[in-house]
């Protein structure tokens, strides 16, 4: 069996990567959104962020580049919102939509280890450069699978709680609530992947490269 190794790049590197995703899937969207909303109305603004979503992802593919995990969650969660908004205007359905979002998403990482493909994978991959030797070792797949039916169960939880809070808080206690069990939610799944990854890496003697080490290694 090849041994496989992994080297972690700093954080700068990976939060450079990493600004670069949010930027074009959640930044530039939303920012398109409140000029078109000015200009267009609500629902022009909504066709303009679908329309640059799905132009991304008509850009890479034709220019026969991977289309980021990101991307594609944003996709999903922004034609859900898009479809629910112009079918009503209740200032429910308008808070809901999110939750329903999230609820998709927990069922795209599902539906992505059905298909043998774990999404997990795919947004790693978008945050951090992974050689293709690292991504096809059968312990790094069989890691890719588990913490993607995390991250489905994260945000199948955090939909379930937040439409409860939804239906039987006040809109001002469902906003800030709501706040706290996402980041909440967002932080012990980030929190647990990380731990499960240094046990897992380490049980299958997956060599891994830590920047701090790196550093300390290039000072002796």
């Amino acid at each position: 069996m090849t041994s496989v190794h992994l080297e972690i790049p700093d954080l700068l590197t990976v939060a450079r990567r990493a600004s670069l995703r949010v930027l074009e899937g959640v930044v530039i969207p939303l920012a398109l959104f409140l000029v078109g909303l000015r200009i267009v109305g609500v629902w022009g603004a909504m066709t303009i962020g679908l329309a640059w979503v799905y132009g991304l992802i008509l850009l890479r593919l034709c220019m026969r580049r991977p289309v980021p995990g990101i991307l594609l969650l944003g996709a999903l969660s922004l034609t859900t919102r898009t479809i629910i908004a112009f079918a009503s205007h209740s200032v429910v359905v308008y808070f809901l939509q999110p939750s329903l979002g999230t609820a998709l998403v927990g069922g795209a990482f599902l539906v992505s280890v059905a298909l043998g493909r774990p999404l997990a994978g795919r947004l790693a991959v978008d945050f951090c450069p992974l050689s293709p030797e690292f991504c096809a070792n059968v312990h790094v797949r069989r890691f890719f699978r588990d913490i993607s039916l995390l991250w489905a169960f994260a945000q199948a939880a955090n939909a379930g709680i937040t439409i409860w809070l939804l239906f039987s808080q006040s809109v001002g206690t469902f906003v800030v609530l709501r706040s706290v069990v996402s980041a909440g939610m967002t932080t012990s799944a980030i929190v647990a992947s990380t731990l499960w990854f240094r046990h897992s890496m380490a049980r299958n003697n997956i060599g891994v490269t830590w920047p701090r080490r790196r550093a300390q290694s290039g000072a002796v």
